[in-house]
């Protein structure tokens, strides 16, 4: 019977993996292999990958790949995506090649605002509270000075400071709700800290309020903390061509095949069954370049599907029409993105991939980010309404499967010729690879 370990965090990486490998593993010495072998030989850039986090025992790689040809504002990118996901970079790629040559993609950066919050609790008199935060609030910007000081000289800092009355929803609840300027930060922790220094003084302020004498009993700070919602943090992005133009696919009419693109985003519009799977495809390509360039992919998923519920019904993130023979499709998404600080600093091949962004400020890398999301969902829909999505699909798994029953490379090769022109399935796959080792053998 397994029993809890103590001090499992005290213990040097070694022993942290033998003691997983004896408990959980029949074969202890393979499971050590498996941990040990994505061990990086430069001691140095282990070390730095073991400090990311607590308990690291080894690396999880991930494939890191680029979509080329991307044109963005007139200028072109190659675009680097750390995803395992197969179909996701060439999707990219393809829908990036398609809009090379109907003038790109087109983005703007409508609102760069971050939001961050005190919540509390107070069961006394409204207006009282509303007259002492009307008296405290030059004092909570002046006491988070020596926080905001870097910040307000590049530009950034807190913009504004909220009292909110949330009583109708939960009693006796109510925030100051404060949003910020970041500039090329992420910002998180900037934001906490001043929102840690605004509980403080709103709370010791209150204590030497007039009307406040009991307000020990009255104000309880329950926490401080940004927001992952950042509806003003938003950037646009859409392309757009004559509906004539729309022909690189030949067994479809041009026409038809725009009619079809607005009438499958229209179903995503309104059926929230589609809208999931519709803006997971978006998220596809959002998050691969996120994760390539450092930043959080899970505060941006979460920012992301708060968005796409904002009006009471969770609907499609990306709209499309077709005015005047004119083909459009775009969708602005919300962004809260960095690139200094963190991982952004430190980790290698992050290094690497804003520099092949150029150096990106922050409302460059939101732009960048939101192309790639889109011609995601480009791509998705294009497949989708013309030759369905397991095509192309299964025929990027391809590899992967071959993989899975251990072909050698002569068996790829003659395998990945024969569905050139045949339809991949897990059972095709398996079926023709048993008959070239039979023929083989033979």
């Amino acid at each position: 019977m397994r029993k809890p370990i103590k001090g499992f965090s005290k213990l040097s990486k070694l022993d942290k993996i033998e003691w997983i490998a004896a408990t959980y593993f029949t074969d202890a010495d393979s499971a050590k292999q498996a941990i040990t072998q994505y061990w990086n030989t430069d001691q140095k850039l282990q070390q730095l990958h073991d400090e990311f986090i607590e308990n690291t025992i080894t690396n999880y790689y991930l494939p890191f790949g680029v979509a080329p040809n991307f044109l963005i504002n007139g200028k072109l990118y190659t675009i680097p995506m750390a995803i395992e996901e197969s179909s996701v970079v060439a999707a990219a790629s393809k829908a990036a090649k398609f809009w090379l040559d109907r003038g790109g993609f087109k983005t703007e950066v409508i609102s760069t605002t971050k939001i961050g919050q005190v919540h509390f609790m107070y069961n006394g008199d409204f207006d009282k509270l509303r007259k002492f935060f009307k008296t405290v609030k030059p004092k909570l910007f002046e006491d988070s000075q020596h926080i905001t000081k870097s910040m307000k000289k590049r530009g950034g800092g807190i913009l504004d400071i909220k009292l909110i009355n949330k009583t109708e929803a939960l009693e006796d609840y109510y925030q100051l709700h404060a949003t910020f300027e970041t500039l090329d930060a992420m910002g998180a922790n900037f934001i906490n800290s001043c929102l840690e220094q605004f509980a403080k003084t709103f709370k010791s302020e209150a204590l030497h309020f007039d009307d406040f004498l009991e307000a020990e009993s009255h104000i309880q700070i329950v926490m401080s903390i940004l927001s992952n919602y950042v509806p003003d943090c938003l950037v646009k992005v859409e392309v757009s061509c004559p509906v004539k133009d729309l022909s690189e696919d030949h067994s479809i009419a041009p026409h038809d095949f725009a009619q079809k693109f607005v009438q499958a985003v229209k179903i995503a519009e309104i059926e929230p069954y589609r809208a999931v799977t519709h803006n997971k495809g978006i998220m596809n390509g959002i998050d691969a370049v996120v994760l390539a360039t450092g930043n959080d992919f899970r505060a941006v998923e979460a920012g992301v599907h708060a968005y796409a519920s904002r009006q009471g019904a969770y609907s499609s993130l990306s709209h499309a029409e077709i005015v005047d023979d004119v083909f459009r499709f775009w969708m602005e998404i919300p962004l809260a993105l960095g690139t200094v600080g963190g991982l952004t600093n430190l980790h290698p091949l992050v290094k690497v991939a804003l520099e092949m962004l150029d150096h990106p400020t922050a409302k460059e890398l939101m732009q960048i980010v939101a192309a790639a999301g889109l011609a995601q969902n480009f791509a998705a829909l294009r497949s989708l309404t013309t030759t369905g999505i397991q095509e192309g699909h299964m025929k990027m798994h391809l590899m992967n499967m071959l993989n899975q029953q251990n072909a050698t490379a002569q068996e790829k090769e003659t395998i990945v010729a024969h569905f050139k022109n045949n339809t991949v399935t897990h059972s095709a796959v398996e079926a023709a690879l048993s008959n070239l080792r039979m023929m083989r053998n033979n």
